[in-house]
């Protein structure tokens, strides 16, 4: 089955424990909805550099990686659909770019 790659833009961190456990409960919950699908949960991520011809700018990026996961699904508009249930993108803090991960034979 293709696998597709959800690449997390934006989003905003909990500022109080409270916060940040009812942020906790709503991924876990998107994530149990998806079931099989998720293939690999993945993690959030750090500040991020822009690595080019020119050198390295550390600026986080013009819309920087927040984190990632790898569901398995049909078709990318499978994917789409299940990305629509991101508690950053209900919320409106964030977005997800989806993109099918191409196996190459090496």
């Amino acid at each position: 089955m293709p696998q597709f790659i959800f690449a997390y833009h934006g989003g905003k961190a909990p500022e109080t424990p409270e916060a940040q456990e009812k942020d906790m409960a709503a991924w876990m919950g998107w994530f149990n909805d998806m079931g099989d699908a998720v293939a690999i949960p993945g993690n959030p991520v750090g500040l991020s550099k822009t690595v080019s011809a020119s050198g390295i700018v550390d600026n986080g990026g013009a819309n920087p990686l927040s984190g990632f996961t790898v569901v398995e699904t049909a078709t990318i508009e499978e994917a789409c659909a299940l990305a629509q249930g991101c508690p950053s993108v209900i919320d409106g803090s964030g977005t997800v770019e989806v993109a099918e991960i191409i196996e190459l034979d090496m």
